[in-house]
């Protein structure tokens, strides 16, 4: 009963304000609806199948069971065009590019992955970026967000020893590096 009352509540609160709030009874000013909370989410509707939606809202947003991902709607709503707002192909990234120095043979190697993609994606120089872009490119936060995997590499150069979770990666040089030696870096979004 006390939840009907507080809907009754904010749905009065939304008609005087143009604004409803769940758990808040100050919504931000620039939201139609302000959901609050520290411990749980917002659950959209789970579509199987977005051809059911009839005549779907420019800029309706839903989970399409089927892809897997949170999908809007950026056509019209006789002519519906579903985008994936999270495409798969976006959970993982190639590592930008590293020196790796295998002129002497060497145990115990480290490369601290993160830091170096990280610095790589902070402050391109302006000759080095097209003039309308910023001169950082959008980085995950924390080294902990990622996933790290070494998919490829020469065995005759390199021994991978292992690669801890903040993307410490442990290695070995068993010989100089020649034009066709390489290692593949792979970070996966977890």
């Amino acid at each position: 009963m006390s939840k009907l009352i507080l809907l009754v509540i904010a749905l009065i609160c939304g008609i005087t304000k143009g604004q409803v709030g769940i758990n808040t009874t100050s919504p931000d000013p620039s939201s139609a609806l302000d959901v609050t909370s520290d411990s749980k989410g917002l659950l959209l509707p789970r579509i199987n199948d977005v051809s059911s939606i009839q005549e779907p809202a420019t800029g309706l947003i839903i989970f399409d069971i089927n892809k897997k991902c949170i999908s809007q709607n950026v056509g019209t709503p006789t002519t519906p065009d579903w985008t994936c707002l999270s495409p798969y192909v976006s959970k993982f990234f190639y590592m930008p590019s590293v020196i790796f120095d295998t002129s002497a043979l060497a145990t115990g190697q480290t490369k601290d992955l993160y830091t170096l993609y990280k610095n790589q994606f902070e402050n391109i120089p302006s000759n080095a970026r097209n003039t309308s872009s910023p001169a950082t490119i959008p980085f995950f936060p924390k080294a902990t967000d990622l996933h790290y995997y070494v998919t490829d590499y020469d065995p005759d150069v390199f021994k991978i020893n292992n690669i801890s979770d903040t993307g410490i990666l442990n290695y070995d040089v068993l010989s100089k590096a020649t034009s066709a030696s390489f290692i593949n870096i792979v970070f996966v979004v977890k």
